[in-house]
């Protein structure tokens, strides 16, 4: 349609490239969560393949820099690999220099605005990474976030993330919620913004037996979301989800 665009946009939560093909692998496969070593880059690199075909990537627990990627920040060189022209990434929790880990944004758009906020929570570490396409009140905005295993503090997360994305009509929340979408918890969200329950769960957790929907993107009512599907994110113990989206041309119109 001539007055909108459509977009490709994917989740992933990466695992900082690390293998975990079991409950098993959590801990004699621990080792990988802090030393460089694994083939991360052979994953990295399958994850950027999926990723190029997208125009738009939310990524969470990719490393930016720590021991365990070799010192790479794994957001630019998905990035580099991926024909990305715009990145970003907001580092939100480090292990004594060993293991970092990030929210990051791939884009083939240019973003008018990036803009990263610390989330509330019972332990300090989590956060969410907003970029805005289009100028004006309408552009798009894309949030990116990781929340908490615990539901309080998903709850003041939750509500946190609706206050910022309140006046925004068309806006896009997408990550690992670690919740289904119909928790309580999450009711703040569609009360307080224009984003709605997905209409399909899509399993995403774990990778090698999928049966719980909690990776998500969230898209605002005046939104048309198409072919919702998860997806292998090479070794992560999370699937990616991909959407297609339609979006006004006017809400990607920068000034």
């Amino acid at each position: 349609m001539g007055d909108t665009r459509r977009l490709k946009l994917l989740s992933a939560n990466i695992q900082a490239g690390s293998s975990t093909r079991g409950y098993g692998d959590y801990v004699a496969r621990s080792w990988s969560h802090v030393l460089p070593a694994g083939n991360k880059r052979v994953a990295l690199d399958q994850i950027a393949r999926l990723a190029g075909a997208h125009d738009i990537v939310g990524l969470q627990e990719a490393d930016p820099g720590s021991l365990r990627s070799g010192f790479t920040n794994q957001t630019h060189y998905l990035a580099q690999r991926g024909g990305f022209d715009y990145w970003s990434h907001q580092p939100n929790r480090s292990v004594g220099g060993l293991a970092s880990s990030a929210n990051g944004l791939l884009s083939k758009l240019e973003p008018v605005e990036v803009v990263d906020h610390p989330l509330p929570g019972r332990i300090a570490g989590r956060g969410v990474l907003m970029a805005r396409f289009g100028d004006g009140e309408a552009g798009l905005t894309v949030a990116i976030a990781h929340l908490s295993l615990g539901s309080t503090s998903r709850r003041a997360q939750l509500a946190f993330i609706g206050e910022l994305l309140s006046d925004h009509p068309n806006a896009v929340l997408m990550g690992d919620f670690n919740c289904v979408p119909d928790r309580p918890e999450m009711e703040l969200l569609y009360k307080r913004t224009r984003l709605q329950p997905p209409s399909v769960c899509v399993p995403t957790f774990p990778s090698w037996r999928p049966n719980r929907a909690i990776d998500h993107i969230l898209v605002s009512s005046g939104l048309q979301l198409d072919r919702m599907q998860a997806m292998p994110a090479a070794a992560s113990d999370h699937l990616a989800l991909s959407i297609e989206l339609d979006v006004p041309r006017e809400a990607l119109r920068a000034a």
